[in-house]
């Protein structure tokens, strides 16, 4: 490990905030795509966006621009602390690993345990995040607020709700998106350099790719971190036990396109927030 390596979670860091702040709008849109439709809403409301643009008038329209940002300050914190560890966790690892030589195997092998163990720690912020975005202007504005609900309710357990494909989805996004863009960048030095020009188009075909093999399992997990918000007298307990059982149920009720919900979304948000993660990681990285 150099004297330099700390710098590498810090430049992921501030990275993934930056990011954050610029996309998280869309954001809003894909989550709430994502959760309607369940059978058990149905009794209760019908569909209330038709795509992606429909969520972002319906939800500016009726709720105010703020709700787009409801949830702004736990996925900030969740980059604080996701970001930070996945970042800098890949590239600490790729180093002491490879040796300066680009390895496909090994790049993907890094990527997804710092993938899983950062989305693992920074779980809690996640469950908040989704909540606060599902509730928009009729839920708690407050982080703190939002936290002690689920606490009181739910206790510890509730912060790690959805977990399991939290770190699922987290360790397939890495192992696609980290090893896609290194692989991509490396491809293209002799084209474009080491230049901003190389890392936005590396970065937007990585996030492509992640988009891809990431929405099912994000629908999955958007639905267990927010199946209290849809339980009632009538529906005690848990609608979902499990990760397999969402997805069975999921499939069987709406049909296995439910599981890319919010794809255009996902996608949309996912190519912006890589393009300005990547670039300001880069310019990060050259300044020192």
């Amino acid at each position: 490990m150099g004297d330099r390596d700390w710098r590498l979670f810090l430049y992921g860091g501030v990275a993934s905030c930056t990011a954050e702040f610029g996309t998280f709008p869309i954001d809003t849109t894909k989550t709430r795509l994502q959760v309607q439709g369940q059978k058990i809403d149905q009794k209760y409301a019908q569909l209330k966006y038709s795509g992606m643009t429909d969520a972002f008038v319906k939800i500016t329209k009726y709720e105010g621009y703020r709700a787009l940002y409801a949830g702004i300050w736990p996925a900030v914190l969740r980059q604080a602390t996701y970001g930070t560890i996945k970042f800098g966790t890949y590239y600490s690892l790729k180093g002491m690993v490879e040796k300066g030589n680009e390895d496909v195997a090994v790049n993907i092998c890094c990527a997804v345990v710092a993938g899983m163990v950062s989305s693992a720690i920074a779980n809690p912020t996640d469950v908040l995040k989704v909540r606060m975005q599902v509730l928009g202007d009729h839920g708690e504005r407050n982080l703190f607020g939002c936290f002690v609900d689920v606490y009181k309710n739910e206790g510890v357990r509730g912060l790690w709700r959805g977990v399991g494909p939290t770190s699922q989805r987290a360790a397939v996004i890495a192992a696609v998106e980290l090893p896609v863009y290194d692989f991509c960048k490396h491809a293209l030095l002799s084209t474009f350099g080491d230049k901003i020009t190389n890392h936005f188009v590396s970065s937007f075909i990585a996030s492509l790719g992640s988009a891809v093999a990431s929405t099912p399992i994000d629908v999955i997990r958007t639905r267990l971190m927010n199946q209290r918000n849809l339980l009632t007298s009538k529906s005690p307990g848990h609608i979902y036990s499990g990760s397999v059982d969402c997805f069975v149920q999921t499939v069987r009720n709406e049909g296995v396109m439910a599981l890319y919900k919010g794809f255009v979304p996902t996608w949309l948000r996912m190519g912006p927030w890589n393009i300005i993660f990547f670039i300001t990681y880069e310019q990060l990285k050259n300044l020192y």
